[in-house]
């Protein structure tokens, strides 16, 4: 049977989970669920910090707010459906949903690595224009970044679902996946998918390498303005300031450029592994990234003590 247009409503896709891993997958959830709930707590910690000190209402820690609600939404987006695949079985999806999960994931990971090139530009101001820094990078202009970033990832998903949606489904429903990732819906296609792959590849492509150009050439000029000033101490705090950022992208993209080559190249890796690295990429950066800029940025870290040394001393009073 062949599905078009007009019933697409009622094809139901089945996510298998990790394919070779189907007898594991109740033990694959308890680390998944694990981090799930570090993500959670330590994102929602970070928002609250942020939200109720005011010292803290500064373009860097705005601009660490923003990446802790896109991963919020990452996280919650996939981790979900992945645990009831694992736990329950429940394998069933709707296209419907599938299309509007796709939608979140890719929109929200190109949202991440805009903000990531924020904040890149606001350690570049800050290192290498520190006087001017605060007229730069204003509360109007961060609004605009956000914005402009949101935009970005909104506007070029938009043909995502809707080249979805033109293919025919024949009989094939079951995605080797453990969400719905683009490429593993279009494959399931009985027809010509040559569009799909070519916009696949050009939006990734667009995002990541403009991105990686863009952070690298910041990295270089704060690292040539770093070098230049005389005091040991004073290249140690700068160099300092963008320890956390630069752990942050490590984590984000590393993970994101292998599991994109051994998507369309790798093809001598084994599915399972693909899938596995695929899925914890959706939650490995989001339950990181708190946890970096918590040990790494001291005025974070002396607020999360403060805030758990003052919950101890509530519990003891009462």
């Amino acid at each position: 049977m062949t599905y078009n247009d007009t019933d697409l409503g009622q094809v139901s896709f089945i996510l298998i989970g990790i394919p070779g891993l189907e007898a594991f997958h109740r033990w694959i959830a308890i680390p998944f669920c694990l981090m799930y709930i570090i993500t959670l707590v330590g994102n929602c910690t970070i928002l609250f910090i942020i939200k109720t000190e005011t010292s803290l209402h500064k373009p860097m820690y705005l601009f660490l707010s923003m990446l802790a609600m896109n991963d919020l939404v990452i996280t919650t987006s996939a981790i979900p459906k992945m645990l009831s695949i694992f736990w329950q079985d429940s394998q069933g999806i709707g296209f419907t949903a599938c299309l509007v999960q796709m939608y979140f994931i890719h929109a929200f990971c190109i949202i991440e690595s805009a903000i990531l090139l924020a904040m890149a530009f606001d350690r570049y101001v800050a290192i290498c224009y520190p006087l001017q820094y605060a007229t730069i990078l204003n509360n109007a202009a961060i609004v605009k970044m956000g914005l402009a970033a949101a935009a970005r990832g909104v506007i070029l998903v938009i043909p995502c679902p809707a080249l979805i949606k033109r293919l025919p489904y024949c009989s094939r429903k079951i995605i080797a996946h453990t969400y719905c990732e683009h490429m593993a819906v279009v494959k399931l296609a009985c027809a010509d998918i040559t569009i799909n792959q070519i916009y696949g590849i050009c939006v990734a492509l667009f995002v990541v390498v403009l991105d990686v150009i863009l952070i690298a050439t910041s990295y270089v000029v704060i690292l040539q303005a770093v070098f230049r000033l005389s005091s040991s101490e004073a290249r140690a705090k700068a160099l300092g300031t963008c320890v956390a950022h630069a752990c942050t992208i490590l984590v984000t993209y590393t993970p994101a450029l292998f599991t994109f080559l051994t998507h369309r190249i790798g093809r001598n890796v084994p599915p399972y592994i693909h899938i596995l690295l695929a899925s914890l990429y959706l939650v490995v950066p989001p339950m990181v990234n708190p946890l970096v800029y918590g040990v790494k940025t001291k005025e974070i870290r002396d607020k999360v003590y403060s805030l758990f040394s003052y919950g101890k001393k509530t519990v003891k009073k009462y």
